[in-house]
């Protein structure tokens, strides 16, 4: 792993982005309880109330909460960019985030306005915290890579985005959404540039540096997430299927590329955090396929399959899979700094394979490609949910053991040092 380019000096406090990493796999396994007690008919279409909560509990509750923490974290470290008062702001966050998460996706999938009204404020709230804070640090940061510019882009989708959920709701009279013109806008900004943009422009530095690749061309950096926010700007003023089309061949170039990348690493040795990135790349070649199948024969289910394999295949994949990756640094690197203020070096320290075992990883990778494949299969033959809500149920509990027997690993080491406090 080559960390010569990370500013490990500013780190954050270990408290600021775990809470957010922690919590985030709660709301996916309410979302595989939605899963498993969920009739046949939970994917005929994307209108239903219990479609509507189960997409909002990985978008918002499992994606939104890891990128907001892991954000905190990544914003100092790959940009030199540390979010000022970063302790005051993840507490504040954390604390609008969670509860406006939870009423929102109660409002949907229960019913009743003033649920989604008081999640909708929280989560305004949080959103417009966040997008200053990590703006400002973005602002003042001198790196000159081509992360910077994706995060920045990530950032604006992400308060589009918002904006046009809270007008959505506003304007139906804060019931759950339905087909509108605007939901087409909110999910686009949402969807493409806020998650996938993001994740492709952390994947220039962390791909490289986890997995061991060369670099991505500098062509492709420094184009291929401004050129997908300006046809994303062309798409919304002019919903053309060509449009779509583009969208779908850009995306497709970074997933393609990826995969390319990875084949060609120097090391061949097999790692479950590139398992799980070849798993995102594959499911997103595959969306953009029935993406563009979707254009020239629409069909509800095709939708449902597109979410499908875009947010459940390629965003938890890759983000997933990071995580193995970025828990263990940290730990290792808190670790390492009050080792040395205590003067011992690196004497007892655990490497990053000891935090997280890459056996534990290599399970849940197991559990989560049959998740992955089961609830596909459930979309496309209109299959009970049941078995891919067990899967997913299994695949989540592993992960969330795996993260907090890091915690403890963190824990463990620190109390030679004197310290009970973990986070």
């Amino acid at each position: 792993m080559n960390v010569g380019a990370l500013s490990l000096g500013q780190t954050p406090p270990l408290r600021v982005p775990m809470p957010f990493l922690i919590s985030a796999p709660v709301f996916l396994l309410a979302g595989a309880l939605v899963l498993l007690f969920g009739q046949a008919e939970l994917f005929a279409t994307r209108w239903t109330r219990e479609m509507l909560a189960l997409t909002h509990l990985l978008t918002l509750g499992f994606l939104g909460t890891i990128m907001l923490g892991a954000l905190q974290q990544l914003l100092p470290v790959l940009a030199g960019a540390p979010v000022p008062a970063a302790a005051r702001v993840s507490v504040a966050l954390y604390g609008l985030w969670i509860p406006g998460t939870v009423l929102l996706v109660a409002g949907m999938g229960l019913g009743g306005p003033w649920a989604l009204q008081a999640g909708a404020v929280l989560l305004a709230a949080a959103v417009a915290l966040f997008v200053v804070a990590c703006g400002s640090a973005l602002w003042r940061s001198g790196s000159r890579h081509d992360t910077i510019p994706a995060m920045a882009l990530a950032l604006l989708a992400l308060a589009v985005s918002a904006t046009f959920a809270v007008w959505l709701l506003w304007r139906t009279g804060w019931q759950a959404p339905v087909a509108h013109p605007v939901t087409r806008l909110h999910i686009g900004w949402a969807a493409i540039l806020w998650i996938a943009g993001l994740i492709m422009g952390v994947a220039y530095q962390v791909v490289p540096m986890f997995q061991l690749t060369s670099p991505y061309p500098r062509g492709l950096r420094r184009t291929l997430v401004p050129l997908l926010a300006a046809l994303l700007v062309a798409w919304s003023l002019w919903p053309s299927p060509w449009l779509s089309a583009a969208l779908a061949v850009v995306l497709s170039v970074f997933a393609g590329m990826t995969l390319w990348l990875q084949h060609r690493r120097r090391r061949r040795i097999s790692d479950p955090t590139l398992d799980f990135w070849r798993v995102a790349m594959v499911s997103m070649l595959l969306a953009a396929l029935a993406w563009m199948i979707w254009l020239v024969r629409p069909d509800p289910r095709l939708e449902v399959l597109i979410g499908a394999l875009f947010l459940a295949g390629f965003a938890t994949a890759a983000v997933n899979g990071m995580l193995y990756k970025i828990v263990p640094f940290l730990v290792w690197l808190h670790l390492t700094n009050r080792n040395q203020e205590a003067g011992l070096g690196q004497r007892g320290l655990p490497n990053m394979k000891q935090v997280i075992p890459q056996r534990h990883a290599r399970i849940q990778w197991w559990l989560y490609t049959t998740a992955l494949a089961l609830l596909c299969l459930s979309v496309l033959f209109a299959l009970p949910p049941w078995p891919a809500g067990l899967a997913w149920t299994a695949s989540t509990l592993y992960l969330l053991w795996n993260l907090i027997g890091a915690l403890r690993c963190y824990r463990r080491h620190l109390r030679p040092l004197g310290s009970e406090k973990a986070v």
